[in-house]
């Protein structure tokens, strides 16, 4: 008698898809957290050491050969800040790129989900994949890489987790998501990043081109943008600067003298300027200060008002 947690042993692993998940060197942290969450979340993946960035990407279909593997996920850094993704289907393809952006991994983001390690996630489309050709192109392509088969060895007979692909902005939102409860309610787990995609090539990591996105814009071409904008600002705060330098300095246009301007200008009368040449006369005493002054001092202001006259 098996326990439930054991897979069931009358099914067949009929559906061996196996995929090689590297990247190039140079690659960042941030970058290789992302590499190994993928890995813990597919248990169908398999490792392999870092590629040489010299080395052609045609050499990665005889690595995926030797490792006995028919899908890849290959990470490739360039100028130790930008990441691409390459998704193929090794060895006869398509293959598409994607510049990967908005990364953030499950230890840093610390959400409350978690899941069973090993089991089967259920995917889930935005229905965007279903109207055009190279949507769908994407949509049969994430089902066969990141979608585990049923009764791999590795795998739990549980689903207990949804990976969701989202298009929004001319992009792949990508998500993952614990089922808590029957009713559906989920509580995100992490990895979160979005796909931005660049080309579908009809061979494997190369060939013709299928598609090309037009709505693209490398990261080169963006942080030359951002450059020429703040170059943009200093040169129109120079010239501000200049054009009120000149205006200071500039000499102002005399105008010629209007005759009709004083028409209406009244003149006022000037008023003679009298010159005082003496002080002036000091004021009354205040009679309320009376009380405050002393007989003594009464007596003299009665003398020099000639109201008293002096004893002799």
């Amino acid at each position: 008698m098996f326990s439930s947690l054991c897979p069931d042993p009358q099914g067949q692993w009929k559906n061996k898809e196996r995929v090689l998940i590297f990247s190039s060197r140079g690659i960042s942290y941030r970058a290789r957290h992302l590499m190994q969450d993928l890995r813990t979340l597919m248990p169908h993946s398999k490792p392999d050491t870092k590629m040489d960035r010299k080395d052609k990407l045609f050499v990665i279909n005889e690595i995926c050969e030797m490792k006995n593997c028919n899908k890849c996920l290959y990470f490739e850094a360039k100028k130790k800040q930008d990441l691409y993704m390459w998704i193929t289907n090794v060895p006869h393809g398509p293959s598409a790129k994607f510049l990967v952006q908005n990364i953030h991994t499950l230890d840093e983001l610390k959400l409350t989900g978690n899941c069973l390690k090993g089991s089967r996630p259920l995917l889930s489309f935005d229905p965007i994949f279903d109207k055009e050709a190279h949507h769908r192109l994407l949509k049969e392509l994430f089902i066969q890489v990141f979608s585990t088969p049923r009764y791999h060895p590795k795998s739990q007979p549980f689903v207990d987790h949804i990976f969701t692909f989202t298009i929004s902005d001319n992009r792949i939102w990508f998500r993952n998501y614990q089922i808590i409860e029957e009713d559906g309610a989920l509580v995100e787990i992490g990895p979160r990043f979005v796909l931005n995609l660049i080309k579908i090539f009809q061979g494997s990591f190369g060939g013709p081109t299928l598609y090309e996105n037009p709505n693209y814009q490398s990261p080169n071409m963006h942080r030359r943008m951002l450059r020429l904008a703040t170059a943009a600002k200093f040169v129109e705060k120079s010239r501000t600067k200049e054009w009120q330098r000149l205006q200071r300095t500039e000499e102002r246009m005399v105008l010629p003298e209007d005759p009709t301007q004083a028409v209406f200008d009244t003149p006022t009368e000037r008023k003679k300027t009298v010159i005082q040449h003496h002080p002036p006369p000091e004021p009354p005493p205040d009679p309320k200060r009376k009380k405050l002054l002393s007989k003594r001092q009464r007596i003299q202001l009665r003398r020099k008002a000639g109201r008293v006259p002096g004893s002799g």
